[in-house]
């Protein structure tokens, strides 16, 4: 049985210096990851623009790919995120239409648990959604790449071109903004 090797993102950028056609294995790797981000802060129509976005312009700069780095989705979410920027008061208007969109929780009744940290989780959906529109955006850059994108403080630091004290202390602080604005309780936990 012979197993397929998967090649780490530096040798695959710098094999489609050769033959352009293997930057498509880039785009199968990471397209999906970089939408399902982009499309939950900026809606699945400008998601699918960006993300397409994103691979032309990493595409026309992967000669200038630093190849020491085998992961290059921290590069990959710096591109979109400078995308993204330029969307951001689109990105605000949808925060503030999905605080709006919040249905009341006096119209969902049960008596199971699990139903009722929904409930709340849902209720407090326009609080977050406030909480994330009144950051400062490079306080909810890295807030949502480490909760959205999984990205960790490294990548982060990576995909900003910051610091990783700057992505600690961008963290803590969206962190302590959003918990205030949420009441100091996580609706997804119980009480």
């Amino acid at each position: 049985m012979v197993t397929s090797v998967r090649s780490d993102d530096s040798a695959l950028i710098a094999e489609s210096l050769r033959r352009p056609e293997a930057f498509a294995e880039l785009f199968d790797r990471y397209s999906g990851l970089l939408y399902r981000y982009t499309s939950r802060r900026l809606g699945p129509q400008s998601a699918e623009d960006l993300v397409g976005d994103t691979f032309a312009i990493a595409f026309a700069k992967r000669a200038r790919y630093d190849t020491s780095y085998t992961d290059a989705r921290p590069w990959l979410f710096g591109i979109l995120t400078k995308l993204i920027s330029r969307h951001h008061r689109r990105e605000a208007a949808r925060y503030r239409a999905w605080e709006r969109s919040a249905p009341p929780a006096a119209h969902v009744e049960s008596p199971a648990d699990r139903v009722e940290a929904g409930v709340m989780a849902q209720a407090s959906r326009g609080e977050l959604a406030l909480a994330l529109a009144a950051l400062s955006a490079g306080d909810r850059d890295v807030l949502l790449l480490v909760a959205w994108g999984d990205c960790s403080y490294e990548e982060v630091a990576r995909a900003l071109n910051i610091p990783i004290g700057t992505v600690r202390s961008r963290l803590n602080r969206a962190r302590r903004k959003v918990r205030a604005a949420l009441g100091d309780v996580n609706p997804l936990e119980g009480e």
